[in-house]
């Protein structure tokens, strides 16, 4: 009988084997709609039969949607919208620059995609690095008086956090509302728990997506990316800066990084404050109402802007859209500053297009970044920009985070987002597009300044990669689906 046993489990193995390959490869094909993902993981989980499918189990499966769902029966998406959006729907021709009647394609595109009215009179001002960033956002905390609203994915538990930790619990010893909302996985780069230390100061806290089990959290791909603090209503910051110590170059910290971040006023606050309910709600099923969360907002500058939701729910693409939306509409110039460049087939194909028409395209990338192993798939996909017209630029260290798109010197991108599958595919990420030339012109002195110090990458450098290293950028490429 312990013979018969032995002879017969590895039958019983491989045929489990062989069904569960194909089990999960039927679920890869119905409901991967990326084909270039679904061929990637179908050929991972025929080559590995039990390893692909435990990897797609935990990183490939989208069950946010279903979640997202049952969320909306117990009715807490639309009850977190009871505060509507205190925003004039405008006439898009009257609050875009003028001389720019090009852009109001795209302004006209953004609003069928995201359904969110774009907002006129509103304040935007870059804040280079932390050194300026993080005392602006720790003034507008200290200077609340009724609410903050605070959603990163990494806060760390260093100096830079100890002065947003300090500065939250005097608010909420003064009595302000206070909510920090911080992602899952993101919170485990603190190695002190960055949760534990703002519940003993009393300041409510939240993990998005979290749980230390596998089983419990499938959802390792799906993170919050957004940079989302609005103190009051009234006083919103967002981009792709997290609470890091490394930002604050002036303290030469042992890994620098530079970024920009924004401070708005005006009524597109109110988008930035919607997302951030949304998303407590949907993490906490709090649902955050009232006039000190939602104040009516008075115009503030020059500047429409709008902000775009993206993530792999029902606001997947959005982004997206919007980049192929702009794109299309450039008639001289498209800057893009990104630390991740792994753009799909479409977006490569509409810079070409773009480049092929006469636009002058300039992509700034860093040269040294924090994950080598992504720069060398970059690497290895950029030959498919430079030979069709696009101007590529490495930047200097310190690394550089910076996420900021300009098209004709009057529509500017900014946010969380990068221009590779994971931000654009799987995580939760909050953008603003601006319309001002003004603004613009003073973002494109931002990038002239980046680009002043940037070493211009060509199609005669690419090539003169050793062999070695060309392969090792080609199987990097490889895992692009999976970056």
């Amino acid at each position: 009988m312990i013979g018969f046993l032995s002879d017969l489990w590895p039958v019983v193995v491989g045929t489990l084997a062989v069904l569960l390959a194909v089990v999960t490869s039927a679920h890869v094909v119905l409901y991967k709609r990326d084909s270039r993902a679904a061929v990637a993981w179908v050929g991972m989980v025929l080559v590995f039969p039990i390893l692909g499918a435990v990897l797609y189990a935990l990183f490939g499966i989208n069950r946010i949607r279903r979640l997202a769902a049952e969320l909306r029966q117990e009715r807490l998406r639309l009850e977190a919208t009871t505060a509507e959006l205190r925003v004039q729907r405008h006439n898009i021709e009257q609050v875009l620059p003028a001389g720019h009647d090009h852009l109001t394609a795209l302004a006209r595109l953004v609003d069928r995609v995201t359904h969110i009215p774009i907002t006129a009179g509103n304040d935007v001002r870059p804040l280079v690095n932390g050194d300026v960033a993080y005392p602006a956002m720790i003034e507008a905390i200290d200077g609340a008086e009724h609410t903050v609203a605070l959603s990163t994915y990494i806060f760390d538990h260093d100096s830079a956090g100890a002065a947003f930790i300090d500065a939250l619990e005097r608010a909420v010893k003064r009595g302000v509302e206070v909510r920090v909302l911080i992602d899952g996985v993101g919170a485990l780069y603190s190695r002190q728990s960055i949760t534990k230390e703002l519940q003993q100061r009393k300041v409510p806290v939240a993990k998005f997506l979290h749980s230390l089990f596998p089983w419990r959290m499938p959802f390792l791909n799906l993170r919050s990316h957004r940079k989302i603090l609005v103190a009051d209503g009234r006083i919103g910051f967002t981009g792709g800066m997290n609470i890091r110590e490394g930002h604050v170059l002036e303290n030469n910290p042992r890994l620098p990084v530079q970024d920009v971040h924004f401070m708005f006023r005006g009524p597109v606050v109110g988008h930035l404050m919607h997302t951030f309910a949304e998303d407590w709600a949907f993490t906490t099923r709090e649902i955050l109402r009232g006039s000190n969360w939602f104040p009516e907002l008075e115009p503030a500058g020059s500047v429409a802007a709008r902000g775009i939701v993206d993530g792999p729910d029902e606001d997947l693409d959005k982004l997206r859209w919007a980049l192929l939306g702009a794109l299309a509409r450039a008639q001289n110039r498209v800057r893009i500053v990104t630390p991740y460049f792994l753009p799909d087939s479409t977006l490569i194909t509409s810079l070409n297009l773009a480049a092929l028409r006469g636009v002058e395209v300039e992509i700034v990338l860093p040269q040294v970044s924090n994950l080598s192993f992504v720069k060398w798939a970059s690497d290895a996909e950029l030959w498919q920009v430079l030979d069709h017209g696009c101007r590529v630029f490495r930047s200097p260290a310190p690394f550089d985070h910076s996420k900021i798109m300009s098209m004709d010197g009057a529509w500017v991108l900014v946010g969380s987002a990068n221009w590779d599958p994971r931000s654009l595919r799987l995580n939760f990420e909050f953008n603003v597009e601006c319309y001002g030339t003004d603004f613009a012109a003073q973002i494109d002195r931002l990038i002239d300044e980046k680009i002043s110090r940037c070493r211009e990458v060509s199609s005669k450098d690419l090539n003169a990669r050793s062999l070695p290293v060309k392969l090792r950028d080609g199987v990097a490429r490889l895992m692009k689906p999976y970056l």
